[in-house]
């Protein structure tokens, strides 16, 4: 029988304050939905998005997979009834796209604990340390007896560090006619998940609980807990990066996107920003102050201290970016160097060529980008301006202040600049 996840993202941002949908919001470059995505992909057989309407963007986020739309946001079971033609047989786990931290490892957890047979109904809970408002689970015998909400809770009850996580998981059978019943007699005149807990004791089920991380479990509700999962995330990711090899002067100061990728020794210098789309191979350096985004950093290669690689940057083998540079869709060689206050915008720089100091490719002229190709071993002087397109040859050289407006041929020398003329005083 196939697992199914069902993920919950139908929330709006009204308390992140934003016109964007709450799943919507980034952590590590990543929107929350696609992180849960990641997660359930990896544990389950088949996922299911339930969305609000007017969600074109999470839509998009959520393909190949299915997604139902809820059109009335009248609670979190109805928006799981939206999924319940969907959930076939087997063991269906229902999440929330706003714990977007919760791994592939828990989820999995989550499934054997279902299989383990003696619970008709399992629930993701975490004892943090401090348990704050989240819904208190009360144990007995090891099994749940009920949720209570904080607001709900007696002294002894808001006592309990065993907190709710909001994910569970059930045969599908039993989730269909759980959600069934659930009820909106409550303040707010919602269909709530957590009923199904109470539905399933009084059929004389067992309902168990995991003791999920907590950091992998808290949810967000506002800017302020995006940032603290934010700061969960990148903590999470360095330490991650470290334990394979990576090198990091000051850890706390680096930032990850989801998908950085970084190989064996390399090393990152302090207050480093890693944007989405970002490899680095073994042995590369990234010195202090530096901001990548959507470029590959070849092996051995050094960039910075504040170096700036925007997307399509491409740095070669044992290559050198040093401060103030800036690559955008550039490619440089092997062994090539640019190292001083540098703008090389669609580009192709040959290996073990050099660019000197204040050199720039001028790739747009208003209308159009045209690409500047540097050749293998040119030599490019100081504050040169390469007027694209253009092509510098194999082994060429362009003279210091030059404004190269054509080609220069293989191992010739070019120069475009006034005479310099020296006149006596007074």
């Amino acid at each position: 029988m196939q697992s199914v996840a069902v993920i919950i993202a139908a929330g709006l941002g009204t308390r992140m304050k934003s016109s964007l949908p709450k799943a919507a919001h980034k952590i590590a470059g990543r929107e929350m939905l696609a992180h849960v995505l990641r997660a359930a992909e990896q544990a389950f057989d088949r996922v299911v998005v339930v969305l609000g309407p007017d969600m074109d963007q999470l839509a998009k986020l959520a393909v190949p997979h299915e997604v139902v739309v809820q059109a009335e946001r009248l609670g979190t079971a109805h928006a799981a009834v939206q999924a319940a033609p969907m959930f076939g047989e087997g063991p269906v786990a229902v999440f929330y796209a706003d714990n977007p931290l919760v791994t592939a490892q828990t989820m999995q957890a989550l499934l054997a604990r279902a299989k383990a047979g003696d619970a008709g109904l399992v629930l993701l809970g975490m004892t943090p340390p401090t348990p704050g408002q989240y819904g208190r689970i009360v144990l007995e015998e090891g099994y749940v007896a009920r949720i209570v909400e904080y607001a709900d809770a007696t002294p002894a009850e808001r006592a309990i560090s065993f907190c709710n996580a909001g994910g569970m998981v059930a045969l599908g059978a039993d989730m269909r006619d759980w959600l069934g019943e659930v009820r909106a007699d409550n303040a707010k005149g919602e269909f709530y998940l957590t009923d199904i807990v109470a539905i399933a004791r009084g059929q004389g089920m067992n309902v168990a609980a995991l003791d999920a991380p907590h950091e992998e479990c808290m949810g967000v509700n506002s800017r302020a807990e995006l940032a603290q999962a934010e700061a969960v995330f990148q903590a999470r990711a360095r330490a991650a990066a470290m334990a394979a090899g990576v090198g990091m002067q000051a850890p706390e100061t680096v930032f990850l996107s989801a998908d950085t990728v970084l190989g064996e020794d390399v090393f990152i210098g302090p207050h480093v920003v890693f944007g989405p789309g970002v490899t680095v191979e073994p042995g590369a350096e990234i010195k202090a102050f530096s901001h990548l985004e959507g470029c590959v950093v070849r092996a051995g290669a050094v960039i910075g201290p504040y170096a700036r690689l925007r997307p399509g940057a491409d740095v070669g083998e044992g290559a050198h970016v040093g401060n103030f540079v800036e690559l955008k869709a550039a490619k440089l060689g092997k062994g090539a160097k640019a190292n001083h206050l540098t703008y090389l915008g669609d580009a192709e720089v040959g290996a073990g060529s050099n660019i000197g100091a204040g050199t720039i490719t001028c790739n747009y002229d208003g209308v159009a980008k045209h690409r500047t190709v540097i050749a293998e071993k040119a030599f490019i002087g100081s504050n040169t301006a390469l007027v694209a397109p253009v092509r510098v040859g194999a082994g060429a050289l362009v003279a210091a202040g030059s404004v190269i407006t054509s080609d220069v041929p293989d191992g010739q020398l070019g120069i475009a600049r006034g005479r310099q003329v020296n006149k006596p005083r007074g």
